[in-house]
């Protein structure tokens, strides 16, 4: 029986996009091993046939003696797990999992699920995390990105080859779970932003659109999901107490927020690809979101939703009003056809297939 060990950061990057390749595993008769923090959830995760080592990791933490452990816990986890191949999603796994495979002559797989912030704002961080990459994925056997955008960048700076890209279309979406459902008959049009709230994820210019929306005569209502991961709490009260927005908090099935809701709206800087956007189209939900790569390719731009220029809150507010005064079938076309997208291109056996196949070659 051959030996696949995961090592990850988070119980919900393996669970709740994963799950179906750790199941896909089980399925061909892989022995899993799972390497991820302790948390209480993880059961869930011991209940699809795998083993848990429980290891911890700092994600937001810049201290290098915390960093060194976790090289040093990953070294010790594969010498005695002795794996036949590692795969590493997010980006301290995939550095300090990539060179402890490097040292342990252990064939292994990256998963770039997104550049993240140190990219996006460059600098010396950047630097560092770029460095740190080289020497982590130098080795590696493939890396996985979610866009080509992605792919593009650690290729033109050097820290992987042209041929150990791959590009997949994001974590793909679980048509089954995230079935198609007719759109909600209200008089009120209803938005949904489901993500971090924060700077990055375009909160900021949402809120601006939504301001200027609320001035006019157009019914409209704007539901936020998620957790604070910056200084909102004052504004999110200000809006609420306006009456302007619906503060909902992290939410651990979104599904039925979604159902209730006519379009998702992500008005995102960066993203791998965003998963929303996909669980939100495959409900049958119309989108609108920024034109980067991540998000655009979610969207058939004025047929399935729109797209709108990234950090420009009036652009966003005109697509916003478009959709808001369509006429009800018309929003009922557009979710249909982000559904058939879905459907086409992002299906989650798809993308499986694809990972289990280069985990065999």
């Amino acid at each position: 029986m051959k030996k696949v060990l995961i090592l990850s950061n988070h119980f919900a990057t393996i669970y709740k996009f994963r799950r179906e390749l750790v199941e896909k595993l089980v399925e061909k008769g892989y022995e899993v091993v799972v390497s991820l923090p302790k948390g209480d959830d993880n059961k869930e995760i011991e209940a699809l046939g795998v083993r848990i080592i429980e290891t911890y990791v700092d994600r937001k933490s810049l201290n290098p003696i915390k960093d060194i452990k976790l090289f040093l816990d990953y070294l010790k986890i594969i010498k005695k797990e002795k794996p036949d191949i590692a795969i590493g999603y997010t980006i301290k796994p995939n550095i300090y999992g990539g060179m402890a495979t490097r040292i342990r002559k252990t064939p292994f797989i990256a998963n770039v699920t997104g550049l993240g912030s140190a990219y996006y704002k460059g600098g010396m961080l950047k630097k560092i995390v770029s460095t740190l990459y080289k020497v982590g994925l130098k080795k590696a056997k493939s890396v996985f990105f979610e866009n080509v955008q992605n792919a593009q960048v650690m290729i033109d700076d050097k820290t992987i080859t042209k041929e150990q890209a791959v590009v997949m279309n994001g974590a793909g979406v679980n048509l089954e779970r995230f079935s198609f459902s007719p759109m909600p008959k209200d008089d009120i049009t209803k938005f949904l932003f489901v993500g971090r709230v924060m700077e990055e994820k375009g909160v900021n210019e949402l809120f601006d659109a939504i301001k200027k929306i609320k001035t006019e005569k157009i019914k409209t209502e704007f539901g936020f999901l998620g957790w604070f991961e910056e200084d909102y709490s004052q504004i999110i009260k200000d809006l609420e107490a306006k009456d302007y927005i619906k503060y909902y908090g992290y939410q651990k099935d979104v599904v039925k927020f979604m159902k209730e809701a006519h379009c998702i709206v992500l008005p995102s800087y960066h993203e791998g690809m965003a998963n929303v956007l996909l669980e939100g189209a495959s409900i049958g939900r119309a989108l609108i979101a920024t034109d980067i790569h991540g998000c655009k390719e979610s969207i058939i731009n004025g047929v399935s939703g729109f797209t709108c220029k990234v950090k420009d809150s009036g652009d966003l507010y005109d697509k916003i009003k478009k959709f808001a005064l369509m006429s009800y079938d018309d929003k009922v076309k557009m979710g249909q056809c982000g559904r058939r997208h879905m459907e086409d291109v992002f299906d989650k056996r798809k993308v499986v297939e694809m990972t289990v196949e280069e985990i065999e070659r």
